[in-house]
This record gives structure tokens, sequence and C-alpha cells, in this order.
């Protein structure tokens, strides 16, 4: 069995070239004036050191891997050998192990020889015959494990616990959720809040402590400036002024989302960027599971999308000088964007589909595109039916969200997760599962059915105040999101055994013959 591993692409051959080709071209192509050619040569020479010096430890950390390669194929055979011996009570692995251990492959020193040949000429040339310093350079830093994430974690949780029962005291005071309240504080600031409440339910790319990091960073701004928000009202301060405090909250984290500092886990904001802009320019990227994954969460945050237009519209258009929200939530304009938002999310992962249809020539994806395509018609159906309510729409809502659910169920349990298989030996779920306890399954299924038939709360006419209907709105879509973590699991899981099964990823490769029982 042999381990693959990747070698660094840079190497110092192409080093050499581009380093040449740079000088000659700067000191006989294009020769300077007197002077200004020196600072321009002396620039480029020390360019060219820089270049050269990473050359070395790519090739050093090159030969590393490399010996470490060696080393794990002989472990590999060792381990093959012993499971041969004890599967066929034979003792034949000595005498394979012989052989291969005199392979050249495994003898030969020369990596060894290269890696000290490497660190002789960089101590001399690039580290002043500094050994210790050259092998800062050419060993690979490794991460000092730090207990400033948890601290924060625990602070922050903290925070943020105190912060929201203050709100939820000083809400009670001011009266705000009281049916009678002010309804600029609802149609204002809530929609502005919700959205980093919605982002900090489905934070799932870090690790699991920095992930908790940035949530309880997220709630404990959210909740501090929600407290300042009603202490400023509260004294008295003009609505026009508290009301730009949402916003002022969103424009420092969209700056922080962008900054371009290596501070606040750049590579992974800088990784979703660039994941958002392929599923903006869909279909016109090459999709990878990264982005499909990603565009399937984007279908779960419809309504964070729409809070995010309203509260745009309300700043863009001046509207918290006026204090007159009814701007953003009237008009042809708006009821157009509310259809655009709806569809957009299972537009682009339809154009996803479509995409890996015409590169892979897989039906399937075919299908696939056919589930989200479904889905907009029914959010289409919903969108019209809220608006201009009869008999005629109602049945057309029924119908299209029915056919949506029962597609999207199918979907969700058969080819997202690979259960309901009839023929399993695990009953209506697969024969391979990494959770033991079953009845976990059959929760999940039990739990998705539900969430997914959360529409029907949109066509019964239920009638609540603006403030219920809010804290209604909120929480069907946090139970999306919930809903979503649960896909995202099993989807994965299901992806993994896949990916076992056709031997991309090892769990446990089968011999090519049945296995005894063995007391040993």
């Amino acid at each position: 069995m042999a381990v693959r591993m990747e070698v660094p692409a840079t190497t110092p051959t192409r080093t050499i070239t581009a380093v040449t080709s740079m000088l000659w071209e700067d000191l006989v192509k294009n020769p300077k004036k007197e002077g200004a050619g020196d600072f321009i040569s002396r620039k480029k020479i020390q360019c060219a050191e820089k270049m050269i010096r990473g050359a070395f430890v790519e090739l050093y950390r090159g030969l590393g891997l490399l010996k470490t390669y060696s080393s794990l194929n002989m472990v590999a055979f060792t381990k093959i050998l012993k499971k041969f011996d004890k599967v066929s009570n034979q003792q034949a692995s000595a005498s394979y192990l012989k052989v291969v251990k005199r392979s050249h492959f495994i003898s030969s020193d020369k990596v060894v020889r290269l890696m000290d040949e490497v660190e002789s000429i960089f101590t001399k040339h690039f580290a002043n015959n500094d050994r210790k310093k050259a092998m800062k350079f050419l060993r690979p830093q490794q991460q000092k494990e730090s207990h400033m994430v948890t601290f924060f974690v625990g602070l922050l949780t903290g925070c943020f616990v105190s912060l929201f029962s203050v709100y939820a005291i000083l809400a009670h005071l001011a009266g705000i959720f009281k049916p009678n309240s002010e309804r600029s504080y609802v149609e204002i600031v809530y929609p502005v809040f919700s959205v980093f409440t919605l982002l900090s339910l489905h934070f799932t790319a870090l690790k699991y402590r920095d992930a908790f990091l940035i949530c309880t960073t997220f709630m404990t701004s959210v909740v501090a400036a929600m407290v300042i928000h009603l202490l400023l009202r509260a004294s008295g301060f003009s609505p026009n002024h508290v009301d730009v405090i949402p916003g002022i909250l969103l424009v420092i984290f969209i700056f922080v989302l962008v900054c371009p500092f290596d501070i606040f886990y750049r590579p992974t904001r800088y990784c979703f960027i660039r994941i958002i802009r392929n599923i903006l320019c869909s279909p016109f990227y090459k999709v990878l599971m990264v982005d499909f994954f990603m565009a399937d969460q984007l279908t779960s945050q419809i309504p964070l999308l729409r809070h995010m237009e309203s509260t745009t519209c309300y700043f863009l258009a001046g509207s918290f000088k006026t204090h007159g929200y009814e701007t953003c939530k009237s008009g042809r304009l708006y009821r157009e964007l509310a259809y655009v938002i709806s569809f957009l999310p299972y537009y682009w992962r339809a154009m996803q589909c479509a995409r890996r249809w015409f590169d892979e020539n897989d039906l399937n994806h075919l299908a696939n595109m056919g589930k989200y395509v479904s889905a907009m018609v029914a959010a289409g159906a919903r969108l019209t039916y809220s608006r201009q309510e009869s008999h005629l729409w109602f049945f057309i809502v029924l119908i299209t969200s029915v056919v949506a659910t029962v597609y999207q169920l199918y979907w969700d349990f058969v080819k997202d997760w690979g259960l309901l298989n009839s023929k399993s030996k695990n009953l209506w779920l697969r024969d391979d599962l990494i959770l033991k306890n079953k009845s976990i399954y059959y929760m999940s299924i039990v739990l998705n059915v539900v969430l997914r038939v959360a529409w029907v709360e949109t066509v019964m006419g239920f009638r609540f105040n603006m403030i219920e209907s809010r804290m209604l709105d909120f929480l069907l879509a946090s139970l999306e999101v919930i809903r979503r973590g649960h896909w995202n699991f099993y989807r994965l899981e299901n992806e993994h055994l896949n990916n076992v099964g056709k031997f991309r990823a090892v769990k446990a490769v089968p011999l090519p013959f049945r296995e005894t029982d063995s007391d040993g």
C-alpha cells in the first residue's frame, strides 16, 4: 500500500531560471542610467536572493516529505504483512520484510545526505554560519497550543448572558414588545440584529473553538449594541440618531470581513469571499464540493438575505433621517426584490447543477436541478399568496409546496443522506453508519420532515400582531438553520462513506480472501 503525499510545486530549477532571466533582462537588455541603474540592480539582486532562499526552503521541505513518504510506506508494508500473518495463520512476514528493507527506496540514505548538504549551503550563505538561525527557516514552525481562544470563548459567553439579561430587563421596562409599542423598533432594529443572530447559528467552517469564539463575539457585540440602543432611547436621544447604531455595527462587520490585514482569520475570510464569488457567478466557474455545499447553506438563509435587503434599503434611501421605514416596505420595487431574493439561492444552486451536468454528463445533476426549480416555483407562489389571498392561489400554493417538499425530502433522505434503503441491514437506513445509536438517525428523519413542512404556517391564516409575527418568523428561520445543520452532518457522513467505498478515502480495505477466526 503506497501512501500518497504531495510535494510543493516550487523547485530550485524554476527559481534559478526565473532569477537568471530577471537579472539578464535588467543588466543586459535594459541598461539603466548611471546611479539609478545601480539602485535598481541592487534591488533586483536582493529580490533574487530572497527567491533563491525560498527555493532552498522548499527543496529542504520537499526532501523531508520524501523521507517521511519512505518511512510511511515501510510502516504500511509492516502492518499489511502482520495482518496477512494473522488472517492466514502463517509467519511469512519476516522473509518479505527482509526484501523490502533491502530495497533501494528504503535503504538508500541519499535523501538524508541531500538534506545535510542543503543545511550546510543554507547555513553558510543565508545565515552567516548560524545553524540555529538557518533551521528556523528550513524547518516549518510548529503552532503552539494556546488557551487564549478558550479563555475568550468563556469570557464572551459570560458577557453575552449578562448583557442579554440586561437587555431583557430594559426591553420589559421600556415596553418594546408590547402590542401597542412603537412599530419602528421592530421594523428597523430587528432586521439588522437578526442578521447577526442567524449568521452565528451557521458558522461551521472553522475549528470548533474558533467557531465558538466567532459566535460569542458576534452575539456579545450584537447584544451590547442592543443594550446601548435602548439606553440611548431611554435617555431621550433622537430616534433619527439612535437608529444608526445597527447600521454602524453592520458596516464594522463588513469591514472586518474584507479587511486586508492578516488578522481575524484572514485565510478563512478570503476563502469565504472566493466561494461567494463562485456562487454569484454560477455557472461560469467549475463547481467544487465547497461551492455547492455553501450554496446549499444560502438556501436556508433566505430570511437573512431579506433582512439584509431591507436594511440596506433603509440606510441607502436615507430613511433613518426621516424615520420613514415605510419607504422600504412598500412599492413595486420592494415586491420585485422580495421575489428576486427568494429565488436567488435556488437559482444559484440550480445553475451549479447545470454546470456539473455539463462537466460530468451525469443526469442526476439535472434531476437535482429540478428540485431547486420546484422550490423556486413554490416560493414564488407563497409570496404571491401572501399579497393577494384567494382560493385559486391557495390551491396553487398547496400543490406547488407539496410537490417541492416531497421532492426535497426524497432527495434529502435517498440521495444526500443515503438512507431509506429497504435492503439495508439497518432498518430503512444504510449498511454503514458512523453513529452507533441508530435512533438518532430516525429522530433526524422525523425532525427533517417536520421542519421541511414549516411552510404550512404561511397558508393556515394564523393571525398575530406585528411583534408576534416577527418573533415567529425568526423562530422558523432559526429552526431552518438547525435543520440545515443536521443535513450537513449526514450529507458529509454519506459523502465520506461513499469515498471509502470507492477507496478515495480509507476506512478499511477488504482483503482478497475471507478472514478466518483466530485467537491471535
